[in-house]
């Protein structure tokens, strides 16, 4: 390893504290995904019980994600585990992904979008609204199908690095 920060990064106490409030929430990353194929690396999602079961997510209205869950009304919500970095990262656009994003890994399509093969747990959401929330787009939708896999730990963003709870 050459560098364990980021050279280009800004300081942190040039940040806006809101930034670096956020920065001390650890936060689940997820992958999410809709027909298309497009897809975006999240780490703002909440569930909520119910019925139907919610869920909750704040995205960048100008990612090519965006414009997917429009159309489709649908989309697909993976979390993701320790395996999963690189993809998290390309999907994220802080890695390389030639031949584009669904080009790297093995995809099983599913109505929603395509989750990665092996990606045991994941839902499928249908698009309720959405609004402006900051500088991103909160996306509320309903959850419709439910895959529950075994339990792993989940890939945590926390501090700008990823992190697992082992």
């Amino acid at each position: 390893m050459i560098h364990d920060t980021d050279p280009f990064a800004t300081p942190e106490s040039a940040r806006s504290n809101v930034r670096r409030l956020r920065g001390r929430f650890g936060m689940t990353v997820c992958l999410w995904t809709a027909p298309g194929p497009a897809g975006l690396t999240v780490s703002s999602t909440l569930v909520a019980d119910g019925d139907p079961g919610r869920l909750l997510g704040i995205v960048d209205d100008e990612s090519e994600l965006w414009p997917a869950i429009k159309r489709a009304g649908v989309f697909a919500v993976t979390p993701l585990g320790e395996p999963h970095r690189q993809l998290a990262d390309r999907f994220a656009g802080l890695m390389p992904a030639p031949g584009g994003l669904f080009k790297q890994e093995a995809w099983t399509q599913t109505p929603y979008g395509p989750i990665p093969v092996g990606a045991g747990t994941w839902a499928g959401c249908r698009l309720d609204g959405s609004r402006p929330f900051g500088w991103g787009l909160l996306v509320e939708a309903s959850l419709v199908e439910i895959t529950l896999g075994d339990a792993v730990p989940p890939l945590l963003h926390h501090r700008g690095r990823y992190t697992t709870l082992s």
